[in-house]
């Protein structure tokens, strides 16, 4: 059942064969037999590739059930044992985990030592269960079907720059900043620069020197004095606190909610007391950040 279930959640032999550690020839016969066994074809083949028919994709639904109910059990039985779950398989963006996540991952491990954590970027959204994921922290408009959501925060847009240039640009008046930046190197999305020169009281095409595909390389690129960004003021926020960042005056493009961020994770795992105590750190992380950052309001 192991070879049909991985063939079944890609099609493609090659990739079960490579999950499940064994050779294309050895997973073929596996399916091959389970086919004979069962008297009928699981799998339409075409040409070199493989697709699900009717009665496979009927065995894989109720595999896929089966599978959870047995997942279930073992965490019944581990909780019914005495024993916890010692380890934690999450996902986020690179960016999160670059400018947010990683530099508090010294506090988890001194305040719950027993609970390992195994981080994955990526950019893509991906199944958790599928995947073998305990839960993911995502930015967007949520919530996510079939998973559990709780929004963290919503990450406003804010103007920063490198010490130096701000330091240059503060002597301009403030109602006449936004014209001042606007001749300068502007970093980020010009559609966003343009929202927030308007919110200024200035109509003007803007056209960025640069900008990138991770809000982390974006506020990197603006610490290394490449120019002005119109960034997250989360990921840019220890940036701030430890002064490599300085906010600049002027209007704030407030938390839309396709940039907020969430927890989310599988209905199963609600009762699991080490994804709980995860989440709940994770909100008091992130409660912490709030109030450093409102503490240096312009």
């Amino acid at each position: 059942m192991a070879a049909f279930r991985a063939t079944a959640r890609s099609e493609n032999v090659r990739a079960a064969a490579e999950q499940l550690h064994l050779t294309h020839s050895a997973v073929s016969q596996q399916i091959k037999s389970l086919e004979a066994q069962l008297g009928y074809p699981l799998f339409e083949r075409q040409g070199r590739g493989i697709r699900l028919n009717a009665a496979g994709r009927a065995l894989h639904n109720a595999l896929e059930r089966a599978w959870t109910e047995l997942e279930l059990g073992l965490r019944a039985a581990s909780a019914a044992s005495g024993s916890a779950m010692q380890s934690l398989k999450l996902t986020c963006t690179p960016s999160f985990a670059q400018r947010w996540l990683i530099p508090r991952l010294g506090r988890w491990q001194a305040e719950h030592p027993h609970i390992a954590l195994k981080l994955f970027t990526l950019q893509r959204v991906i199944d958790l269960e599928q995947e073998g994921f305990h839960l993911a922290l995502r930015q967007g408009v949520g919530p996510w079907p079939g998973l559990i959501n709780e929004v963290m925060m919503e990450s406003r847009q804010i103007v920063v720059a490198a010490p130096a240039l701000a330091q240059r640009l503060m002597g301009a008046s403030p109602d006449g900043l936004a014209a001042t930046l606007a001749d300068e190197p502007l970093l980020g999305d010009a559609e966003q620069w343009t929202q927030w020169f308007a919110l200024a009281g200035l109509a003007r095409r803007i056209s960025p020197s640069a900008s990138f595909n991770d809000g982390g390389l974006l506020v990197q690129a603006a610490e290394a004095g490449m120019g002005i960004a119109l960034a997250r003021e989360l990921l840019a926020a220890d940036a701030l606190l430890d002064g490599r960042l300085v906010r600049l005056p002027g209007p704030v493009l407030e938390g839309a909610v396709q940039r907020r961020y969430h927890i989310v994770y599988p209905p199963a795992l609600k009762d699991e007391p080490a994804l709980r105590t995860l989440c709940n750190w994770l909100h008091e992380e992130m409660a912490n950040s709030a109030r450093q950052l409102r503490g240096m309001e312009v």
